[in-house]
């Protein structure tokens, strides 16, 4: 980095995903490890209902979600490349942005579209491999066509489910045997994840899956360890060591992410050494067949036999006290200020 002269990094947190709540979090910790001798930084939130401010207060109030009652004004976008400007007309000065948000309308590519518009550099995918990641779906495909192996799925649309309700159980019970995972194809941190044991339990998951989004995943149950890895760089990207996650409950989902404490982290994760080799290829693999740029965080399944399945991947992964990207990063060498550095780096090259 040029020593001469400090970059404008723009810290954008909040917007109206179900992940709000993480974003703040993950943002907080991000801001807090800033090296503001090298960067010039500015801090823009996004409301629940998608309106851009530019904040200036507290960073404790970004942690604890008071920020919108203070040291805030209302920001407007130019699509001829000029960036972000306030409402009276001055321009916030912006080399890159570092969008450190999930989930829908966040990490899914209406976002980086945005800033594509808008002449914005910014961390992290672009629309493309963001969009094809975010859904479970496509991301298998993906996967499959690229020699990675994903558990046994069925795909599932609003209007099947709703007006064909007894086939569609009938096609799941012919496919797998219970317990089943019904997911929302496109959400993030296990939102609206479920695990089925039984036929009722499956129609209530198809229900309350299928309001987020329109489209359900339902996978076989793979007993297996869960195996997180932390994947960086552009061209040529470079992959952790593995993690290994023991939600210490039936499934790692959104409340054993971010309310219980009941989960462990062992890292490196508790696999013989080939296994995470293999594990680790794989994470390079998906993250290059989906044209992902920045960073990335790919998960795996590996089962007691060696087996390895694809699970999911995340392009921006969280960066709370909890959250494996940091953390795997972490062990690796790297302190948190020097992945901002990287980063950063990697989405102005």
């Amino acid at each position: 980095m040029n020593a001469l002269k400090k970059i404008n990094l723009c810290i954008m947190f909040g917007g109206s995903s179900s992940e709000y709540e993480v974003s703040l979090l993950s943002a907080y910790n991000v801001i807090k490890a800033v090296d503001t001798e090298k960067y010039n930084l500015s801090k823009i939130g996004v409301t629940r209902s998608g309106v851009f401010y530019l904040y200036s207060g507290s960073d404790e109030c970004i942690k604890n979600d008071t920020w919108q009652t203070q040291s805030v004004q209302k920001l407007c976008v130019r699509l001829d490349g000029g960036g972000f400007f306030t409402e009276n007309g001055e321009k916030v000065p912006c080399d890159v942005v570092f969008p450190v948000m999930h989930g829908e309308y966040c990490e899914d590519g209406k976002l980086q579209g945005l800033f594509d518009m808008c002449g914005i550099k910014y961390v992290g995918c672009g629309v493309t491999a963001s969009a094809a990641s975010m859904n479970k779906y496509l991301t298998k495909l993906v996967a499959e066509n690229w020699n990675v192996p994903v558990a046994r799925y069925v795909h599932l649309k609003r209007r099947r489910i709703e007006n064909h309700l007894p086939l569609v159980i009938s096609e799941i019970n012919s496919a797998f045997e219970y317990p089943v995972f019904v997911k929302p194809v496109s959400a993030g941190s296990s939102v609206g994840a479920y695990k089925a044991d039984d036929e009722r339990e499956l129609i209530s998951a198809l229900h309350g899956a299928v309001k987020i989004g329109g489209e359900v995943l339902v996978e076989e149950y793979i007993k297996a360890k869960e195996i997180e890895v932390a994947v960086c760089g552009n061209d040529e990207p470079t992959a952790s060591v593995c993690g290994e996650i023991n939600p210490g409950a039936e499934f790692y989902d959104y409340d054993t992410k971010y309310k219980n404490d009941t989960a462990s982290y062992y890292i490196p994760a508790r696999i013989p050494d080939d296994i995470s080799k293999r594990v680790r290829e794989y994470a390079v693999r998906v993250f290059r067949a989906l044209g992902c740029r920045g960073l990335s965080r790919v998960d795996f399944f590996v089962q007691d036999n060696g087996n390895i399945v694809f699970n999911e991947i995340n392009t921006l992964p969280g960066f709370t006290n909890i959250s494996m990207y940091p953390t795997l990063m972490n062990d690796m060498g790297m302190t948190t200020p020097e992945i901002i550095d990287e980063l950063v780096r990697l989405a102005l090259e």
